[in-house]
């Protein structure tokens, strides 16, 4: 199993759920998050005076798969998300030891 995570632009995450429904991934957790990569924030003025906004809002999304279409799910986050803009974000894929539903106790895929 592997744990799939996406730091993507808020505005791109309704393509991005169609595109997890598509290739049926039945489940995802999103957090709103703010940080920061080459991007570095960038400059607002208020009133008249300039502030930095050091933290740029972004949407994390975890996704928890069978390893078997790891692949094909960075994949359709990639293509569904990509603007080609500096800021699209990172996917990150991470082995995962074990998963357990708590309300039934199934385990491995069965729990996904």
């Amino acid at each position: 199993m592997k744990k799939i995570e996406a730091i993507i632009k808020p505005f791109k995450l309704d393509e991005l759920k169609e595109a997890m429904a598509g290739i049926g991934v039945q489940g995802m957790t999103i957090s709103e998050v703010k940080g920061f990569g080459r991007q570095k924030g960038h400059k607002e003025v208020y009133r008249g005076a300039d502030y930095e906004v050091d933290f740029v809002p972004k949407v994390k999304i975890e996704i928890v798969v069978d390893a078997d279409i790891a692949d094909k799910v960075v994949k359709a986050i990639t293509k569904s998300v990509k603007t080609g803009k500096i800021g699209d974000g990172k996917i990150f894929i991470m082995p995962l030891e074990a998963v357990c539903r708590i309300r039934t106790g199934e385990t491995g895929k069965n729990a996904i």
